[in-house]
């Protein structure tokens, strides 16, 4: 049985959960914004066409999740798991940041799309990493009896983040 500091796990737990509910509020918010998304930064040929193409866009960054996955596990045990999940919430931070500059399809045209894309790919990326981590974190913390629930805080990160990410609700600034 693994000997644990109970003031250093209940940290790395809540440090881990806090830091998946910013990430999954930012996909929580796109999500629910997809309908003034599309407006703003596809073509107005068709508005079923704008969605289709804001949700593509949403889809993107799940692909590429794996692959942050990959690139940061390894890192995360060459240089430690708490710079990287740092590094990995502040792309989150900063991809979401650009998205609110980004601008329209009316200003830049198709730049626009390619741009938030990019973003999307970004956020994706700095989530498949932050996930993989933050398990790993609360893994290498917990004590053995308790190690399942204790994961389980991420997924109600998740929960909570989406819920606070449909709570924006409404139509987009812009």
């Amino acid at each position: 049985m693994t000997i644990t500091d109970r003031p250093a796990v209940h940290k790395a737990v809540s440090a881990a959960a806090l830091g998946n509910t910013m990430e999954w509020f930012d996909f929580g918010v796109y999500a629910y914004l997809a309908g003034t998304l599309g407006k703003v930064f596809f073509p107005s040929s068709s508005p079923g066409a704008q969605v289709v193409s804001t949700f593509a866009t949403f889809a993107a960054a799940f692909l590429v999740r794996p692959l942050g996955g990959l690139v940061f596990g390894p890192l995360s045990d060459r240089i430690g798991r708490k710079r990287v999940l740092a590094a990995t919430m502040i792309m989150m931070a900063v991809s979401t940041f650009a998205v609110g500059f980004l601008p329209t399809y009316n200003t830049i045209g198709f730049a626009a799309p390619i741009l938030l894309l990019i973003c999307r790919l970004v956020q994706g990326f700095s989530t498949g990493g932050e996930y993989a981590g933050a398990t790993t974190y609360i893994a290498e913390y917990a004590p053995d009896t308790r190690r399942g629930f204790l994961g389980s805080w991420l997924h109600f990160g998740a929960f909570v983040g989406y819920a606070l990410g449909s709570g924006r609700g409404g139509p987009a600034v812009r």
